[in-house]
């Protein structure tokens, strides 16, 4: 079976592939130039183009699916080389801008939603996800695989910085090995140059694990998944929270190292007449006592067979007014690709195909 080339660094692919400045085009070809197969790098010698292809891949998924919402974003359901299945998100951030005579003054701007694994085992009852369990861990490759496919199919140029997100399928530190060695891949200068500060892994609070991420010291920016405000509640509607109570995940972000300039981001998901009060708000700032924090108040998104309801915006309102006032920096997060099942916590392996 051929390995997947995206799974390794340039400098692993060193070792095997000589002289070491033709691992700088390979990479060149495959990241930046988008090429479909091996025999289309022409800088290459034939004869080396013949070793890449008996032994490597660069084809990690298919897409058998992509929905575009009303607002520019887009699901994709991708197929792996297993038959599973995992689903990523194109987010459009920013609209080019050109001047007067036509002339572009700025890029558009993505984010692009990632996913780690295939299914998921934190079980939040709010989450699509969570239904259908773990199946299995993605490698580095079957992650960078998600970036490059879709920067490849959008026409993104190379040299148009996206940000991403591991905040898809699963719990990024459930597979954490795998995960920041992506993180890695996609930060080389020989790749997609995506500076870790324009990474960010979201995580539903494995505590030990939030404090290996931080000794790595990559750079990311680093999300909670909180919802609640005590371990009640939080346990109720995250059963990780049984392992990883909240005081143990506060002391873990409290020794996490950030740039000066940046903020733990914490995801607060408002669902009607379960956390949206005041008095919870009120608990919220509380907790963030003493850490660099900013909150980004999520309206919950309904799908078919929960029990949960969207709260009205005006609560959102009320309840960011509130953590503004007491210092916290807080933002009403646009829920962007509702209509096709693409916003946060609506993720969901599925088999249909087209």
């Amino acid at each position: 079976m051929k390995e997947l080339i995206l799974d390794f660094l340039p400098e692993e692919l060193e070792n095997e592939i000589k002289p070491m400045f033709r691992v700088k085009q390979l990479c060149q070809w495959i990241y930046q130039k988008y090429a479909d197969n091996f025999d289309t790098m022409s800088s290459l010698p034939k004869n080396l183009r013949l070793e890449l292809n008996q032994k490597y891949h660069f084809s990690p998924l298919k897409c058998v699916k992509f929905l575009q919402s009303k607002d520019g974003s887009i699901k994709y359901l991708f197929e792996l080389y297993d038959g599973l299945c995992i689903e990523s998100v194109l987010l459009p951030m920013k609209e080019e801008k050109f001047d007067k005579e036509g002339k572009r003054i700025s890029h558009a701007k993505y984010t692009l939603c990632v996913s780690s694994q295939v299914g998921c085992k934190s079980g939040c009852s709010f989450c699509l996800t969570a239904k259908g369990g773990l199946k299995r861990n993605l490698s580095a490759g079957e992650i960078v695989g998600q970036v490059l496919w879709i920067k490849k199919h959008n026409q993104i140029p190379y040299e148009h910085r996206v940000n991403i997100v591991y905040m898809g399928m699963g719990e990024p530190l459930d597979n954490l090995s795998n995960v920041s060695k992506a993180v890695k891949i996609l930060a080389h200068n020989d790749t997609f140059a995506i500076a870790p500060r324009r990474q960010t892994i979201s995580t539903s609070g494995l505590a030990k694990q939030i404090k290996e991420l931080g000794e790595m010291n990559l750079g990311v920016l680093l999300a909670i998944s909180l919802h609640a405000v005590n371990d009640t509640l939080r346990t109720e509607l995250m059963p990780i929270n049984k392992a990883y109570n909240i005081a143990s995940i506060m002391d873990a972000v409290r020794e996490f190292p950030i740039n000066q300039r940046k903020r733990i981001m914490f995801e607060y998901l408002l669902i009607d007449n379960i956390n949206d009060k005041i008095e919870h708000a009120k608990e919220l700032v509380k907790l963030l006592n003493g850490i660099k924090a900013k909150v980004n108040l999520i309206l919950f998104n309904p799908h078919e067979g929960s029990i949960y309801k969207r709260p009205r915006i005006e609560k959102a309102l009320e309840f960011q007014k509130f953590m503004q006032e007491k210092g916290v920096t807080c933002t009403i997060r646009e829920s962007k690709g509702l209509d096709i099942l693409a916003a946060c916590g609506q993720l969901k392996q599925r088999s249909e195909k087209i």
